[in-house]
């Protein structure tokens, strides 16, 4: 007799159906490789059938997963409505705006001077905040636990998403103090190609490429010292001497608590921190909070 399958379930084999490709399905899930295989798998013992086949031409869909996808669509179609009148219904209820964060706003004021301007149009809406870390870049915008997020550009699923940037900062790089760039006042990008890197957590490509500075890297692969999924990490790493890493400058207080020295660097573009929503969101909490963001950035421009 076949358990229940689980809505996860459903999520993983349809985004493998539509990309016929393991590693791009667990990059738009923001999940590794190696887990969602394990997960497919986990869903074929449980149907008794594969649903996909797996040759040197590439993944397939089998006769069996073939039948499964529709319903699969339209039990996640109908899941997705369910979750979507729940969240407004909830919203109207206590009036709560979720807002997701990997890194705290800080940046001279931000978070406050945006709170001050939506209450003033909605004091009776509660904001609560939310610490995510670093392994999700929509920072929950993804699984719909945050209502809108500071997060860092580039965003994974960007046609999924609405935002607006709040800083343009220059990214700096951090070493440990006993490096011996650390004795530079400044820094070439050219001078770091062949020192090891800290990378963020594979589930989110576009930003682990944007903190490694692939662009800036002429075609050469970096080379990953340690994966870190907070500052913490980061720290303790740059500490170990494990590598050196890429940070914002409004970041760069994170890092330097000691042994851990920041630098400026030439040749890689600044960063770019945004306050992001869901493109499909329509509640005027979400438009509004994203509204008075805008209008306090372009009051301090």
């Amino acid at each position: 007799m076949v358990m229940d399958v689980h809505g996860r379930d459903l999520r993983y084999f349809l985004a493998v159906a539509e990309e016929l490709h393991f590693t791009r399905a667990a990059e738009r899930l923001y999940v590794s490789q190696p887990a969602l295989s394990k997960q497919i798998r986990a869903l074929e013992r449980q149907l008794g059938a594969p649903l996909f086949d797996r040759g040197r031409q590439g993944v397939a869909l089998t006769p069996v997963g073939t039948a499964l996808l529709p319903h699969a669509r339209a039990v996640l179609a109908a899941w997705e409505e369910g979750r979507e009148a729940l969240r407004r219904a909830r919203a109207a209820a206590d009036g709560t705006l979720v807002v997701g964060m990997s890194t705290s706003p800080g940046r001279g004021g931000l978070l406050p001077a945006i709170r001050s301007r939506f209450t003033e149009a909605h004091p009776e809406a509660r904001l609560r905040l939310r610490q995510v870390g670093w392994e999700d870049p929509t920072a929950g915008l993804a699984d719909g636990d945050s209502d809108v997020a500071f997060v860092w550009l580039p965003l994974a699923g960007a046609d999924r998403f609405r935002w607006v940037v709040v800083a343009t900062e220059p990214r700096l790089v951090a070493l440990p103090e006993a490096h011996p760039l650390a004795a530079r006042e400044c820094l070439d990008f050219a001078e770091l190609l062949h020192e090891p890197f800290l990378a963020l957590p594979a589930t989110g490509p576009e930003l682990r490429d944007h903190w490694l500075a692939v662009e800036a890297r002429g075609g050469r692969p970096p080379v990953v010292g340690a994966e870190i999924a907070s500052a913490d990490e980061a720290y303790e790493a740059l500490v170990d001497g494990l590598g050196v890493c890429l940070v914002a400058a409004g970041n760069a207080s994170l890092l330097t608590r000691g042994g851990v020295v920041t630098r400026p660097v030439h040749g890689v573009a600044p960063s770019r921190f945004a306050l992001a929503w869901r493109a499909t969101d329509p509640r005027p909490l979400v438009h509004d909070y994203a509204r008075a963001a805008s209008e306090v950035v372009s009051r301090e421009a």
